[in-house]
């Protein structure tokens, strides 16, 4: 029996999870919502550059809604503040579909209050679980350093470093306003809550960092910010526009958890216009490093297969496997709100 599948949204990270939901046996599009004007109407093998698949993409949420569906990948653009995409993500998961999300919901369990009294509401009311699947958040904090950790017979810190080359990333909107590259750093305190790229971001992490406390059994007091934004040493140009010299070219999202009012677990988040602030020039994607006894270091970079000559990058596919694969897990978890398990590998028996 084939996974009902609606596409939520088809950015760059959306698009690859369409084409591997078009491409793999065990999943059937069902539906596809886009935000652009100029996809409404197209069949969805149009825009994901597959054959004709009959599933049209629509803006209509209330069609969305009215699917038969057994799960949504939810793939919308990180937006400030985060939780901006709470209506929609409450909305699918009371009407009776599971939903991954690829930005964010790590655990909302750490929140007390109404937002998540709203989210366990909504899937009790459609039995439906909510789950993220993110690449990062997700694969390096979640589930790699937390595996890595089981050599240990103490367990003192771990710190993932991620370093991200955003020099190819080609919406302005989004690299200018929702990632803060080319601001004024003398104008700019990225350790500022209402900052915009800060408003998005922060929750995500806090739900990273306390998902990884969950798995590994630690009650966290609370989750500091130390971001650093750096200045671009000459005028840059790079595919979403120009940067001025002095504007911000690197940003150096850093969070920590607290445990019994130590830091033990830290995300470092490098993204990069320039590679002149990097304290490494040629980084892998991630570094883990976990200090105890014993400890462990980690480096993780991704590749395309060989021959594999398409725009899409190694991150993006890897982003789609780890949905396609955290398919079944959340289709088959009891309704609520839920932690992604430590282990979501790829499934042969699926082929």
């Amino acid at each position: 029996m084939a996974y009902r599948v609606i596409q939520w949204a088809t950015g760059a990270m959306g698009k690859s999870c369409l084409r591997a939901v078009i491409d793999h046996p065990a999943m059937e599009l069902v539906g596809l919502y886009v935000y652009g004007d100029d996809k409404v109407g197209r069949d969805a093998g149009d825009i994901a550059r597959r054959p004709p698949t009959g599933v049209i993409a629509t803006r209509d949420v209330d069609e969305v809604l009215a699917l038969d569906a057994d799960v949504v990948i939810h793939a919308a653009r990180l937006a400030p503040p985060y939780g901006s995409h709470d209506a929609d993500i409450l909305a699918l998961l009371a009407s009776g579909k599971n939903v991954i999300s690829i930005n964010g919901y790590s655990r909302p369990q750490h929140w007390t209050g109404d937002r998540l009294i709203a989210l366990q509401a909504a899937c009790e009311k459609g039995g439906s679980t909510l789950m993220a699947a993110g690449l990062n958040p997700g694969f390096a904090a979640e589930q790699i350093a937390v595996i890595a950790s089981g050599v240990c017979a103490e367990l003192d810190h771990i710190e993932i470093v991620e370093s991200v080359d955003c020099r190819v990333v080609r919406n302005p909107d989004y690299v200018f306003r929702v990632l803060g590259f080319g601001s004024d750093p003398e104008t700019v305190d990225p350790n500022d809550p209402s900052w915009g790229p800060a408003s998005s971001l922060n929750g995500m992490y806090v739900e990273v960092l306390s998902a990884m406390a969950e798995h590994l059994g630690l009650t966290v007091d609370a989750i500091e910010t130390d971001h650093v934004v750096l200045p671009a040493t000459d005028d840059l140009h790079v595919a979403a526009g120009p940067i001025a010299k002095g504007g911000v070219s690197h940003v150096n999202w850093r969070w920590r958890a607290l445990v019994d009012g130590a830091p033990r677990l830290t995300m470092s988040i490098h993204w990069y216009m320039e590679a002149a602030h990097l304290p490494d020039p040629d980084p892998p994607l991630w570094r883990i490093h976990v200090t105890g006894d014993p400890g462990v270091r980690i480096a993780i970079d991704m590749e395309k297969r060989a021959g594999d000559t398409t725009r899409t990058s190694a991150e993006q596919l890897g982003l789609a496997g780890m949905v396609l694969n955290t398919i079944p897990v959340v289709c088959a978890a009891p309704p609520g709100v839920a932690t992604r398990p430590v282990a979501t590998p790829f499934r042969g028996d699926l082929r």
